[in-house]
């Protein structure tokens, strides 16, 4: 007699569904349906994308998918940064009409110790390169420092690479003013509150998080999902996977988002209107009073900081 169950993890389907499929006779819609059940997304299925937009269009048909995602554009290859020498660096610091120099000192500063020539030349890939203004990269410095202390504790600091990697992600997403460098620390010091609350939320000690937890928490947040819907996808996740899956939950999210499903009455009631984004209280969640303090307090420095860089620089 063959066998028509295996031991493991069980998927279920409605009837309706199954009729549905039934219905379509297409088998590449009923092996990527298994494939949306079994893993919540369509990464991972090898297919050329003409075979796959078939099936996915199939199963729309029949209501058993949503609106598909385009496929992410590749990333666009950025131009390596010219390999600064000693001359031009030391032509940079000797520009008394620059702001370069006065930069260089306020870093060294900040950071506590001379700077490197290794150090210099990350410092103008950051100003000449990127085209940073020097506030904008005291910001940078600034916030670089701000995480360190709060990962590795007072007094510790990064280094000039780490800055300058920071910089350049920066850079990628157009913050290149004063405005916009201090709506993104904002947006980061609340986030970074935030990550203790979801980590709670799904039964995590406290602890520093990876980068792609970060990315899940930052997209979730953006979505605008409340503590209850939170809950009620990573109870589901575990209730599939035994155990938290990021990457599940984060299936299950998106798809409730793109049903415009963001708290816990509307997936249970099931509604589908477009009704827009109804983001929680918790999206608002301010950060510790100290962490903002600290950050206001950095930015005015910033800005006395500046303002007596372009006196000086007028007077000369």
């Amino acid at each position: 007699m063959p066998q028509i169950s295996f031991p493991g993890e069980v998927l279920a389907m409605t009837g309706q569904a199954a009729d549905r499929l039934l219905k379509l006779d297409n088998g590449d819609a009923a092996l990527l349906y298994l494939h949306l059940l079994r893993h919540g997304a369509q990464t991972g299925l090898r297919w050329p994308e003409d075979r796959l937009e078939a099936a996915w269009r199939a199963l729309q048909q029949q209501g058993l998918a949503p609106e598909r995602t385009a496929p992410a554009a590749p990333p666009v290859q950025e131009p390596p940064p010219p390999e600064y020498g000693a001359e031009e660096i030391n032509q940079a610091l000797g520009d008394k009409a620059s702001t370069f120099p006065a930069l260089a000192d306020e870093v060294e500063r900040r950071l506590g110790k001379k700077l490197s020539a290794a150090d210099l030349k990350n410092l103008y890939t950051l100003y000449d390169h990127l085209a940073l203004p020097a506030e904008v990269i005291l910001m940078l410095v600034g916030w670089c420092i701000e995480e360190m202390e709060r990962k590795y504790g007072p007094g510790r600091r990064p280094f000039l690479s780490q800055i300058r990697k920071e910089g350049f992600s920066w850079a990628r997403r157009g913050i290149d003013t004063m405005e916009r460098a201090e709506e993104h620390i904002a947006k980061l010091t609340r986030l970074r509150s935030r990550e203790v609350e979801v980590l709670r939320l799904l039964d995590i000690q406290p602890r520093p998080l990876v980068e792609r937890e970060k990315t899940y928490i930052a997209a979730w947040d953006e979505m605008g999902f409340d503590d209850e819907t939170l809950r009620m996808a990573y109870e589901k996740t575990v209730m599939k996977k035994q155990s938290m899956d990021w990457g599940y939950m984060n299936g299950i999210l998106r798809r409730w988002h793109e049903k415009g499903l963001h708290t816990a009455a509307a997936v249970q009631a099931g509604e589908r209107s477009g009704g827009g984004r109804r983001p929680g209280n918790w999206g608002q969640e301010p950060a510790p009073a100290d962490q903002e303090q600290r950050t206001r307090e950095n930015m005015e420095r910033t800005r006395r900081l500046m303002e007596q860089m372009r006196e000086k620089n007028h007077g000369l």
